[in-house]
């Protein structure tokens, strides 16, 4: 089977924007290839480098999120970037053979740059050397397990193109030892926010997180945007303008969901009862969740095990490639 690698980065728990856009495709992935899954704790410092409690709590956290959606350990290596010790050596390699103008043109970059003008400023000046170089790390991680794909969405292709120019340049210098890598386009889309934000985000606060209480996810779809322009209960409205009827889309069944846009379009329902439907609708959908889960937050070693096996898996292709690029630049000393 062809090796695919992917990461996340363990900020916070998987939200539906993470479900809905990447994780229902690596529950078909896992079938498919020999999937390893980074949970990219270092690069999660980069941007909260004076707190990495927060970094090393989600390690678990995301890890058992992956697990409680049905990703099987039989299946996926999960494993923490920071226990490779040879992708960090793979990153000071590369650093030499990408310009910093090169990076600060990366559209997926200056995007992140935007989205944390607070961190950075408006101008981008106060950016961190790790932050800037991040794709590099990430071709790191990438050759490190010789990942022939790498699913992501659209707005991570200028990433992996920056992965593929760091693979030529090296084996136009040093000889053919990297594999290039490619994209693996998911279907699925990003994910709307609470607030009608065409990206639903950590830092932007309009996400639903699978971990959500019933509490939790009410008063959140309570506050969700709905159509402006329906006032009362009997006013016709464009179901299209409303993000309650957006999720409905996506954890409803079509019935259900056809039921609520020709009601809506009627003026037949009223905007609570929509919301309430979705609540129930919502919590049904992550029932199994929460039931897989339970399992293992009553038994967090069980995770802590898996994750041990996965990166020692990791650690031996790891072992191998930088013997392959340490040959190849003439660094094989016999120490």
């Amino acid at each position: 089977m062809k090796t695919i690698l992917t990461g996340l980065r363990p900020t916070g728990n998987l939200h539906l924007g993470h479900y809905f856009g990447a994780c229902v495709n690596y529950l078909k992935l896992q079938d498919q290839y020999d999937f390893y899954l980074e949970i990219a704790d270092v690069q999660g410092l980069t941007d909260n480098f004076d707190n990495p409690e927060k970094v090393r709590k989600n390690v678990r956290e995301i890890t058992t999120d992956l697990l409680a959606i049905g990703l099987d350990p039989n299946k996926v290596h999960f494993f923490v970037q920071s226990r490779i010790p040879e992708i960090a050596e793979l990153t000071v390699f590369y650093s030499n053979l990408v310009t910093v103008s090169r990076l600060r043109r990366n559209p997926t970059v200056k995007a992140e740059i935007a989205q944390k003008k607070e961190l950075f400023g408006n101008d981008g000046e106060s950016i961190s050397y790790g932050f800037l170089g991040y794709p590099v790390s990430q071709a790191a991680d990438i050759t490190c397990f010789n990942g022939e794909l790498v699913p992501a969405g659209e707005d991570q292709m200028p990433l992996i193109e920056q992965c593929r120019e760091i693979v030529r340049k090296f084996n136009s210098i040093y000889g053919d030892t990297l594999k290039e890598t490619s994209i693996l386009l998911s279907d699925n889309k990003r994910i709307k926010g609470l607030d009608g934000n065409d990206k639903m985000g950590k830092s932007l606060g309009n996400a639903i997180y699978l971990v959500d209480t019933e509490e939790e996810i009410s008063k959140k779809v309570m506050g969700a945007l709905t159509d402006t322009n329906k006032i009362r209960r009997d006013d016709k409205a464009n179901p299209e303008k409303c993000m309650v009827y957006y999720y409905h889309k996506l954890v409803n069944t079509e019935e259900n969901v056809n039921k609520v846009c020709g009601e809506c379009k009627k003026g037949e329902r009223g905007c609570v009862q929509c919301k309430k439907e979705l609540i129930e609708a919502m919590n049904k959908f992550l029932s199994d969740f929460r039931t897989r889960r339970k399992v293992y937050e009553e038994n967090p070693s069980l995770v802590d095990e898996i994750l041990n096996q996965g990166t020692q898996i990791a650690k031996k292709v790891a072992k191998e490639q930088i013997k392959n690029v340490k040959k190849a630049m003439m660094l094989d000393y016999n120490d």
